[in-house]
């Protein structure tokens, strides 16, 4: 299940079956099952581009108007088959309350080290969105897709509880993201690659970092509508009477801008494509973009590691009105959380640290925001 709008009073439900069935329902209510939501358009063909060609069906059902505050029972499918039953909570659908998120990226398959905890925490309410930051099961396509399909039933332990929020990593690409395009569902009408809503005193934005890699396969119209949309996004929300009533800018993709890792990944360059632009255009990078709208604090995977930056800009570290670097800084704080379960390997640090990180660690992690709109 995922956000499906600005607000989270309407909530998109993702399933896919191997048959193909006329329709597409879910059942919800509070104590019991009050209201059928249909998509009478039934679910959508999905072939995965492999040597096996196989099929699926790829099912999506809106649920709108949902009340804040309130728990819902539903369960999901058609007269052929039933799914098991799940819940889920709407959360207050203003900006008075303070919203909790657990972002990460890099989950793998057989490596899903925080999936047990991640579902424990989810049961005891300690989440009100999950965001998954790129980069599943070590590759949804694997397989003839046969891998995907197997983390999709892993993460519905998570996922069919909380809004599961995604964007795509570098190991998505195959087949033009074709398995993220449509095995996800996200705001807006860019198949996921980029979306925004609203949580409490926060306006988030998600955006691919791919697009900035593969425009030699793909061309360049997602990168230019991307860059344009982010624009648009950012004067909208960076307006005194949008900032009034949510103060907090965050965004999310995959790629970080900076790191210490110790390899050969674009942020370990200081002119790297995310931050200043592809080569032969330094007119899209994204980091003056977000300095000049002020967002506050940027997330990050690929690193199979844990960091977190003082407030940064142009690789300097610029602080604010006082010498706690983090009190209303005049920069955005770079967080990269990419440990959740990866491929097990060796992380290594350059050193000595560089000035503008703050912390840094290689020990698996799920990242916890909580907004406290002080």
């Amino acid at each position: 299940m995922s956000i499906a709008s600005y607000t989270v009073r309407d909530i998109v439900v993702t399933w896919s079956t191997e048959l193909k069935s006329k329709t597409s329902i879910c059942k919800y209510g509070r104590r019991h099952v009050e209201v059928a939501e249909e998509n009478k358009d039934g679910p959508t063909l999905f072939i995965d581009q492999g040597v096996a060609r196989r099929r699926q069906f790829i099912h999506r059902v809106l649920l709108k108007n949902l009340t804040e505050n309130v728990c819902y029972k539903y369960y999901c499918g058609s007269e052929s088959a039933w799914s098991p039953e799940y819940w889920f909570c709407v959360p207050q659908a203003d900006e008075n309350w303070s919203p909790s998120l657990a972002i990460y990226g890099n989950m793998g398959l057989t490596h899903a080290f925080t999936l047990p905890f991640l579902h424990d925490d989810i049961q005891q309410g300690m989440y009100d969105v999950v965001v998954h930051n790129g980069n599943f099961a070590s590759g949804l396509n694997v397989d003839d897709g046969q891998r995907g399909d197997l983390f999709m039933k892993q993460v519905e332990a998570i996922a069919a509880y909380v809004p599961f929020m995604v964007t795509p990593g570098n190991l998505e690409e195959p087949y033009n993201f074709s398995h993220y395009r449509n095995r996800f569902t996200m705001p807006g009408n860019a198949d996921g690659l980029y979306y925004s809503f609203n949580l409490g005193p926060v306006h988030f934005l998600a955006f691919s970092t791919e697009v900035y890699f593969f425009t030699h396969k793909y061309g360049y119209e997602s990168y230019c509508n991307q860059f344009d949309w982010l624009q648009h996004e950012l004067i909208e929300s960076d307006k005194p009477e949008n900032r009034l009533k949510r103060p907090w800018i965050i965004t999310y993709g995959h790629r970080p801008m900076y790191c210490s890792n110790k390899n050969d990944h674009s942020c370990t360059r200081l002119e790297n494509e995310v931050r200043v632009g592809l080569p032969d255009d330094d007119l899209m990078g994204l980091e003056e973009l977000f300095f000049r709208y002020g967002v506050d604090v940027q997330m990050w995977s690929h690193e199979n590691s844990y960091e977190r930056t003082w407030p940064l800009y142009n690789n300097t570290v610029v602080g604010g009105p006082t010498p706690d670097l983090y009190y209303e800084p005049y920069a955005p704080i770079h967080i990269i959380t990419g440990s959740a379960g990866g491929s097990g390997e060796r992380v290594k640090f350059l050193e000595p640290m560089p000035r503008w990180s703050a912390f840094r660690s290689k020990l698996v992690t799920v990242h916890l925001v909580r907004n406290e709109n002080i």
